[in-house]
């Protein structure tokens, strides 16, 4: 695997921490060529619901080979405290965003690039305060679909994880961060919660997978067969 992605180039947007960060490393360590994009923090500047920092990064890199993509923007909370915009933040990280990566940098993708972005658990297990974030995961796994058959040959991928030890949580109380991941350990098949490992072993795999496209792979430690 890393001796297909040797000297690729490879845009990362969300690359600056968690799994992302996680990607981008991978990459480095197999010689390909790696741009980290954040909305802030990073040299290359994208916001996925901010056209013109798409174009503009667009137009500075050129060429790339791949593209990923794990921006997202959560709102949950039960349905009589939504709020307008944003649910409408959430739905342009995860399917306009995803719309205009595709429109400003598939025509600068080599033979054989792909686009991978990255959904989650919740678009198949629906439950109470995450209506706007499970409908937003669950659409963009249609998008891949859809764009996987305009945009080819070029590849459209997702990955849905699971809950992951991945940074995200680090911001609750130590107690509360245990009692989520026993309890998703307990629901998981695989007897655990996810790593960083994980999910990155499954995005370089699909990176080099040429015959596949159009999907949304699981890695989730079959959450979702509980």
């Amino acid at each position: 695997m890393n001796e297909k992605l040797t000297g690729k180039r490879i845009l990362v947007v969300g690359g600056a921490r968690g799994i992302g960060a996680e990607i981008a490393r991978r990459g480095e360590q197999a010689g390909a060529e790696v741009f980290v994009a954040a909305r802030s923090g990073s040299e290359l500047r994208i916001d996925v619901t901010d056209e013109t920092t798409i174009a503009r990064a667009a137009e500075s890199l050129g060429e790339v080979d791949h593209v990923i993509s794990t921006a997202s923007a959560h709102h949950d909370v039960p349905v009589p405290d939504l709020e307008h915009d944003k649910i409408q933040a959430a739905f342009s990280a995860k399917v306009v965003g995803p719309l205009l990566l595709a429109k400003h940098f598939a025509p600068r993708m080599s033979a054989g690039g792909s686009f991978l972005f990255f959904s989650g658990i919740v678009g198949w297990q629906p439950k109470p305060g995450t209506v706007v974030k499970g409908t937003a995961n669950a659409a963009l796994a249609a998008l891949v679909t859809h764009l996987a058959v305009e945009l080819a040959p070029l590849r459209v991928n997702a990955i849905a994880p699971g809950i992951t030890d991945s940074g995200a949580w680090d911001g609750l109380p130590a107690e509360r961060r245990s009692a989520l991941y026993e309890r998703a350990a307990a629901a998981s098949l695989a007897g655990r919660v996810g790593t960083l490992d994980d999910v990155a072993d499954a995005a370089w795999w699909l990176l080099g997978a040429g015959w596949v496209t159009g999907e949304t792979v699981h890695v989730d430690g079959g959450c979702r067969h509980r």
